[in-house]
């Protein structure tokens, strides 16, 4: 009995201590950015588009990596895909280098607008530069309207040319997939034959 609680007790000792370096060291982020990749490339983390769709909002203002303003009505008439993410957050951590992929692939006909909620912008800057993501990241320069409801990073929507949120996705989720790039292409198009239409 003694030599049972004696093990148990070294297990506790062992496990605290592991728990206590990755806390300590900051390297918990990585850790647990690394187990929820895993858990992405399952494929059970799907975003799913808005049955019902909603006007987006463009009334507000970001900063962007060299610090100027620009406000968010640049970006009508564009497909836009918003990621609100922090580096304090592993899940938002996890889904970055997946977001990069798609980026990659669809960079040129969607706009990525990764917006940091990061107190200190530089520690963002200094994330992306060390990771070697190529995205453009954005602050925001006062409050966002309410059509956004973003009390959980990371959240993700995507807008369409004519202004609606037809994607809102809360919490992590593997994004660059065949169906979701087509998805996000397909409102293009859609767009496009919308235009020729009405002309």
């Amino acid at each position: 009995m003694a030599k049972k609680l004696s093990k148990e007790l070294k297990e506790w000792v062992v496990m605290l201590t592991v728990i206590g370096i990755l806390f300590f060291t900051g390297w918990y982020k990585d850790v647990a950015g690394f187990l929820q990749r895993g858990l992405l490339e399952t494929g059970l983390m799907k975003p799913s588009q808005l049955e019902d769709t909603r006007p987006a909002s463009y009334d507000f203002q970001l900063i962007n990596e060299a610090g100027r303003t620009l406000d968010f009505s640049e970006f009508q008439g564009k497909t836009v895909f918003i990621n609100f993410w922090a580096t304090w957050c592993p899940p938002c951590i996890a889904e970055m280098p997946d977001i990069h992929d798609l980026f990659e692939k669809v960079g040129s006909e969607v706009s990525f607008v990764m917006i940091s909620v990061d107190q200190e912008p530089e520690k963002a800057i200094n994330f992306i530069d060390k990771k070697g993501f190529e995205f453009p990241i954005y602050f925001l320069k006062n409050g966002l309207p309410n059509t956004y409801d973003t009390h959980s990073i990371p959240t993700t929507y995507v807008i369409s040319p004519d202004g609606k949120i037809v994607t809102e996705q809360h919490g992590l989720s593997k994004y660059d997939t065949e169906r979701f790039r087509e998805f996000l292409l397909g409102l293009n198009s859609s767009s496009m034959r919308g235009t020729k239409r009405s002309r």
